[in-house]
């Protein structure tokens, strides 16, 4: 199982936002290069890395960050925020993603999740499913939108999308406990999936490599020094 360290960056900062919420933020570093190498020194072999003023159009971009922590050695990036569109998506291999996640809103129409697939490269892909009380869900929406996380794994898949990004909007940012039990619902869907959203102590670690998920994202609760990175790498082994 493999371990995401998040670097969310907005303004050119590492942030840390709650229940998706651009209104309540965190800064934890002005440095978000001097985070990605502390990470690596740590063990970290990939970094998941959101463009946030992207992702929401809060103002400009990161796009030059994440080709820096790009070329960092001894790591791949994966890159996310709400990513939408060709061109948003055509910037994140550029800027060096080794992996692009495309956002939840572009999953719910069928012709531009083809797309963005097609444009990126199924292997390279990834489905982020937002999730609130179980179903799809929308940041910035404190409902779901009706549709079930199961079709839109299954159209995912048909494509050729084998890594799904599985996250509880209300836990995200929360150190309240991960989703493990969800995540290792749509995993059994036939796809790898990540879970996201939450992660609270070693015992989410342990219990998502229990359940043979594929990875788990870690943000908050690495910044506020619950554990270290080292220890988590040792959990998910």
């Amino acid at each position: 199982m493999r371990l995401y360290p998040a670097i969310d960056l907005k303004g050119g900062r590492v942030v840390r936002w709650l229940e998706g919420e651009v209104t309540r933020e965190t800064v934890y570093s002005d440095d978000p290069l001097d985070r990605a190498r502390y990470f690596i020194d740590q063990g970290a072999e990939w970094l998941h890395v959101v463009d946030m003023d992207k992702a929401f159009g809060t103002g400009g971009s990161n796009l030059d960050l994440i080709h820096a922590i790009a070329q960092l050695d001894d790591v791949s990036v994966q890159v996310g925020g709400n990513i939408d569109s060709v061109q948003w998506a055509r910037e994140a291999v550029a800027a060096g993603a080794k992996r692009v996640v495309l956002g939840t809103a572009a999953a719910l129409d069928a012709g531009l999740f083809q797309a963005l697939v097609r444009e990126v490269d199924p292997e390279r892909c990834a489905l982020a499913l937002d999730t609130r009380d179980g179903k799809v869900a929308l940041r910035g929406l404190d409902r779901s939108v009706g549709q079930r996380s199961e079709d839109i794994v299954r159209d995912a898949r048909d494509v050729g999308v084998r890594t799904v990004v599985y996250r509880d909007l209300a836990r995200d940012g929360l150190v309240i406990g991960a989703d493990v039990a969800g995540a290792a619902t749509v995993q059994a869907l036939g796809v790898d999936v990540i879970v996201a959203g939450g992660v609270a102590g070693l015992y989410d670690i342990e219990s998502a490599a229990q359940c043979g998920l594929a990875g788990v994202i870690v943000g908050r609760a690495l910044y506020e020094g619950r554990f270290t990175l080292r220890e988590a790498l040792a959990c998910s082994r």
